[in-house]
């Protein structure tokens, strides 16, 4: 889960999940995990269940996409008076 935090207009954004692919063979969930690793040996070798998901909140010295935008329409409209 990654929440953009925008330092120079205090919005945040969420942005949509997306599955992280473990790259551990020694993961059941892994594409790396050898297809012959079966059970019983994979259930003593291999982990058997998913992580909880990460948080991710940077900090992004800018403005939002939504205060960008208003501020260059409010721009366009100062131009046209």
């Amino acid at each position: 889960r990654v929440r953009n935090l925008y330092t120079k207009c205090g919005h945040g954004e969420t942005l949509p999940d997306e599955m992280i692919y473990c790259e551990n063979s020694k993961c059941r969930f892994s594409p790396f995990h050898p297809a012959a690793c079966k059970p019983p040996n994979c259930l003593k070798t291999c982990q058997q269940y998913k992580t909880f998901p990460q948080q991710y909140n940077p900090h992004i010295d800018a403005f939002c996409a939504y205060c960008v935008a208003y501020h260059q329409q409010q721009q366009n409209l100062a131009a046209r008076r």
